[in-house]
């Protein structure tokens, strides 16, 4: 016996449902910390592994209690115009925020 094709339908947009849900509460969730990050670490930069890579720096991310250097690294874009938009750290009224970094 096969599931009925309203059933496929109903549990199909149940599914979109919940991923559109949960990424939007991701993308809407910020960690304030009290503490401004300290400043950034001066990193020497490796020959690029290949023609076309981009080098995306190093940053620091608040981990649970403390800052963490995560090193800087090179990396393909994901089109051929794409740029890299550094990680930033902001400040508002309830304290620090990071904004991730990502391709634009």
């Amino acid at each position: 016996m096969g599931i009925s094709r309203g059933y496929r339908a109903l549990l199909g947009a149940v599914i979109v449902a919940g991923t559109l849900t949960a990424s939007d509460a991701s993308a809407s969730t910020r960690v304030y910390v009290r503490i401004g990050p300290p400043a950034p670490i001066v990193e020497t930069r490796v020959v690029a592994p290949g023609p076309g890579y981009v080098w995306v720096g190093g940053y620091h991310r608040w981990d649970h209690n403390r800052y963490v250097w995560v090193p800087g690294h090179w990396n393909r874009p994901p089109h051929h115009h794409a740029v890299w938009v550094s990680p930033h750290w902001s400040h508002n009224n309830h304290g620090y925020y990071m904004t991730n970094g990502h391709w634009r």
